[in-house]
């Protein structure tokens, strides 16, 4: 799989991305950081009904190189966990935007998505890296 960062995601610096859908959004992990981690082997969800927070861990992604936090672009509620990725970590390696999406949530600060980098930009900082 190649580098790719889709245009209609929006990204932190700590390499995580939301997909926008009214007052909803869909987290994941970027290419950028599946590939820095290798081969994902455990993903540890929060509960559904928990309260996250932007810049903070909302649960753990362990591959064979390291554990690492996942720390929340935005901040809401979580709806949904996605099973198939609990289930088969590995999907997070193999499509990190699509089937490989972490969570769900309902955004508690919309205006959160201020902050966050568009697709250039976010490729632009990883590559000053």
């Amino acid at each position: 799989m190649s580098e790719t960062y889709p245009d209609d995601l929006r990204y932190n610096k700590e390499h995580d991305w939301a997909r926008l859908s009214e007052d909803e959004a869909t987290l994941g992990i970027t290419w950028h950081a599946q590939d820095a981690l290798g081969e994902v082997v455990h993903f540890e969800p929060p509960q559904v009904g928990s309260e996250i927070s932007t810049g903070e861990s909302y649960g753990e992604i362990e591959s064979v190189k390291a554990v690492s936090d996942l720390i929340s672009p935005l901040s809401g509620e979580i709806l949904e966990v996605n099973g198939s990725v609990a289930d088969a970590p590995e999907l997070i390696n193999a499509k990190p935007y699509e089937s490989g999406w972490l969570v769900r949530i309902r955004m508690s600060d919309p205006t959160e998505i201020d902050a966050l980098l568009d697709a250039k930009t976010y490729e632009a900082w990883v590559a000053d890296q």
